[in-house]
């Protein structure tokens, strides 16, 4: 797939942000609670999308939940009461960058999980999704789709990276040789937990700009009501002449650039 230019992107880009601006404040002003779900294998561009939704908004109503492994007090828990937890209030997105689909894909897949838990997950996911859209809240699920050679070169520049080494994990590394058992894996989850109330949607992601347009666009078309930012409030033009910052003496770092 031909690289989208970046100019035409960053262009395209500030457009839909500013759309997402006022799908906000239509969030905010109606009291919605809006949940959005980002799955897909390692390196396929859930950061950078996410990333790219928050940048224009008011992160006092957005917030982004990137869970750890549970510790020994969560594993034995509900297995949805951690996420539970991490649901919007009203006025609020919440975007999971991964969430409780980790026990449909890594977990069974990697084998952190039984055969059985995986089954129960299956069962139980739709009913935990039905229970939580009942009671008002807004819930889409996207799955962001990457090749095996374009994960593999993703991969390769994190290594190769010092800046982004991080996101390359262990387990990344382990689950490198799992691509079609992650495939199989997916096709069993969105087939048990599509749904009209909480749907699932598959975004090619082989061009990571490309996807984040056309995601962030079909997320638009999903949640059409916009409420638009209020005017502009007068601004009186400030009585006397403006002041400088007064910095007491020994405070003020020195300005090597």
């Amino acid at each position: 797939m031909k690289a989208i230019k970046r100019k035409k992107y960053e262009e395209a880009l500030e457009s839909l942000q500013i759309q997402l601006l006022e799908l906000q404040h239509w969030i905010v002003a109606s009291g919605q609670r809006v949940v959005i779900i980002f799955e897909g294998r390692d390196a396929a561009g859930k950061g950078g999308v996410i990333k790219a939704i928050e940048g224009s908004l008011n992160n006092r109503h957005v917030r982004t939940v990137a869970l750890q492994k549970p510790n020994d007090r969560e594993a034995s828990q509900w297995y949805f009461q951690r996420y539970a937890r991490q649901l919007p209030s009203a006025g609020e997105l919440v975007l999971f960058d991964r969430s409780w689909y980790n026990r449909a894909g890594v977990e069974a897949v990697m084998g952190f999980c039984t055969s059985a838990q995986h089954e129960q997950f299956l069962l139980d996911c739709p009913v935990f999704e039905h229970l939580i859209t009942r009671d008002g809240l807004i819930l889409l699920k996207y799955w962001l789709s990457v090749d095996q050679e374009e994960q593999e070169l993703r991969f390769k520049e994190r290594a190769e990276d010092p800046a982004k080494r991080f996101k390359l994990s262990p387990i990344d590394i382990k689950a490198r040789e799992q691509y079609a058992a992650y495939g199989k894996a997916r096709d069993r989850m969105l087939k048990a937990t599509h749904a009209a109330h909480a749907p699932w949607f598959v975004v090619n992601f082989n061009e990571q700009k490309r996807g984040r347009l056309n995601l962030i666009e079909h997320l638009l078309k999903q949640l059409p009501r916009r409420e638009p930012p209020a005017p502009a409030p007068a601004m009186p033009k400030l009585a006397g002449k403006p002041l400088q910052e007064k910095i007491p003496r020994g405070f003020l770092i020195d300005e090597p650039w």
